[in-house]
């Protein structure tokens, strides 16, 4: 891959893809395949697949700190990283540092910005749930007031999930649920016994809601699409976080860029921090984008005839933002002057788990890397009095393992035998909930305070409103009423609070350069085009008009493959 690797050059591309994470990696696909020489920044440092996954395989006994991060090290330069699920001794290489990448929040308001700056960004450590959304989603803005319509409808996406599904490799099961359309499926993973066993309970006393198997971007079975990529099965050991040699999950480096490559149109340029895009006032288009190198802090341009924005959600509406003119003295793009506002997450932290009696002689096999899951019913099938919008529950169920002898008293042989034998089952609940869009929950520009590479650091201010503290009361509620209907015992609920699950921490940050129909209120168009920069997109997570209560990243990849092709078609017809 070495050849591919640029830093200054004199050329003018056609396109320049600015991330190369999820959304990066397949805006570099699908523009490569179409035609169009294109340059992939990105901010971070190379990343090898399989070479550079220095944690994968690795037991917590041959780490220095078992698997755990030093607490001294990880307050001093991981204190926002900490939070992630995914962060430990195994994969702190592939987060950023949070000391030499600051960001700032207003007292009181914390938010939990994890980021992942190198090649494929945080298509690495991802949660991989994939999940389309429906009308019920793309029109619930416009019905219920709450931020702008949506400029598209499911129809217009549809046709795009399927082509990103295809190739990203989707494993679940066709359902027939209208708040949950079906994927181009690959064969699902099981359920254990016990979930089985209660997942029957649910349908027969709550149809037509439905538990259902998370659907997943891991392979249980590839399909002939996957293995032509060279990925192979998944192995079921929960290290996803850590990379995958058998790239038994989608990522950028197992996936969308190989694929890119294969066409011998994509040059990438790495420890490339974009600081603004470049601007021509005389022909209203963007040119190019300036970049500060991240180890030299030497500046230098590259020049194209698109600009795709792909950095995630807040780093693209950072480089909007720092991206000032005459013409938009308040950001790129940003004659609406709403760029950088409604910003939303998802609702997590609440949910409730019990024990299950019986099913002594019961085991299961290997580490799934996805569970049982239960879709929207909230303000579907009924309307709550307290609250707009809804949200899916998720989980599973598992023996308690050694580790909870931790808690229980003993000591020799006996103490020994039994941490031998699994415990009894468990069985939890746990909500995501959607976020409203509001215009108050916003990012900017500090005026004052800039990062080691000169640049302004990102302002955040996020908060949850009285409907998202609602919804998350409902959702323990909901779910401990749903745990002990189905005869789950000594059923706990558990909602944390803003402190230990600030905004952020869910890492679905969307909104902030929204699409919308009319380019007083919105800063793209239902092609992720910049209503006043025409060869200017935005196609991450930033671009969403609304949160929805799925995970968004199968959208961002649909959403994406759409504007790229539809970006080519209007460069090659002049229009752009």
């Amino acid at each position: 891959m070495a050849s591919v690797y640029i830093k200054a050059s004199p050329e003018t591309f056609d396109a320049i893809v600015v991330g190369s994470g999820i959304t990066g990696g397949w805006a570099a696909k699908e523009l490569t395949e179409r035609g169009l020489k294109t340059l992939m920044v990105e901010r971070g440092r190379p990343v090898e697949h399989g070479v550079d996954y220095i944690g994968e395989n690795k037991d917590p006994w041959t780490m220095p700190n078992r698997g755990l991060v030093d607490h001294k090290l990880a307050e001093e330069q991981y204190f926002n990283q900490r939070m992630c699920y995914a962060f430990d001794e195994h994969t702190k290489h592939f987060f950023n540092n949070d000391r030499d990448m600051p960001y700032s929040t207003p007292e009181g308001r914390p938010f939990s910005w994890i980021r992942g700056n190198q090649l494929g960004g945080k298509s690495l450590m991802w949660a991989r749930q994939s999940y389309r959304w429906s009308d019920l989603d793309f029109e619930a803005n416009l019905k219920d007031g709450h931020g702008v319509d949506w400029p598209i409808r499911y129809a217009d996406l549809a046709p795009w999930y399927s082509h990103v599904e295809r190739h990203v490799g989707i494993s679940g099961t066709s359902e027939g649920l209208s708040v949950l359309p079906d994927s181009e499926f690959l064969p699902a993973f099981d359920f254990n016994s016990v979930e089985l066993a209660l997942k029957k309970k649910f349908d027969a006393k709550y149809a037509p809601a439905r538990m259902i198997m998370g659907r997943t971007a891991n392979l249980r079975t590839p399909g002939e699409t996957q293995l032509a990529q060279g990925r192979g099965q998944c192995q079921a050991r929960s290290q996803c976080h850590r990379g995958c040699s058998f790239g038994a999950y989608f990522s950028t480096q197992s996936s969308t860029l190989p694929a890119a490559l294969k066409t011998g149109r994509l040059s990438i340029a790495t420890d490339s921090i974009v600081h603004s895009v470049i601007y021509d006032p005389k022909t209203n288009r963007a040119t190019g984008v300036r970049v500060i190198d991240a180890n030299t802090l030497e500046t230098r341009e590259y020049h194209a005839k698109v600009v795709m924005l792909c950095a995630s959600t807040l780093a693209s509406t950072a480089i909007l933002l720092n991206s000032t003119s005459e013409a938009y003295p308040a950001g790129l793009a940003n004659s609406s002057g709403v760029l950088g506002h409604y910003l939303m997450d998802h609702l997590f932290g609440a949910g409730a788990s019990g024990r299950i009696e019986g099913f002594e002689d019961d085991y299961y096999q290997g580490r799934r890397p996805t569970g049982p899951y239960i879709p929207r019913f909230r303000n579907v099938l009924d309307k709550h009095p307290a609250f707009l919008r809804g949200y899916a529950l998720a989980g599973g169920a598992g023996r308690e393992g050694w580790q909870s002898a931790a808690h229980r008293p003993g000591f020799g042989k006996d103490f020994k035998a039994m941490i031998r034998k699994p415990g009894p089952w468990r069985f939890g609940l746990g909500g995501q909930g959607e976020m409203l869009p509001r215009y108050e929950n916003m990012v900017s520009l500090h005026p004052t305070k800039k990062d080691k590479w000169g640049m302004p650091l990102l302002h955040i201010d996020c908060s949850y409103s009285d409907n998202d503290r609602k919804m998350q009361e409902d959702i323990a509620n909901t779910a401990a009423n749903i745990l002990e209907a189905l005869g789950v015992k000594d059923v706990r609920r558990h909602t944390k609070t803003l402190e230990e699950w600030p905004p952020g921490l869910s890492i679905h940050e969307m909104g902030t350069a929204r699409m919308g129909r009319d380019p007083k209120t919105s800063v793209l168009n239902g092609f992720n085009q910049a209503h006043d920069v025409p060869n200017l997109f935005v196609t991450d997570g930033a671009s969403m008009a609304s949160s929805a209560w799925q995970n968004p990243s199968l959208t961002f990849m649909a959403l994406t493959a759409r504007a790229c092709a539809y970006a080519v078609d209007e460069l090659k017809a002049g229009r752009i």
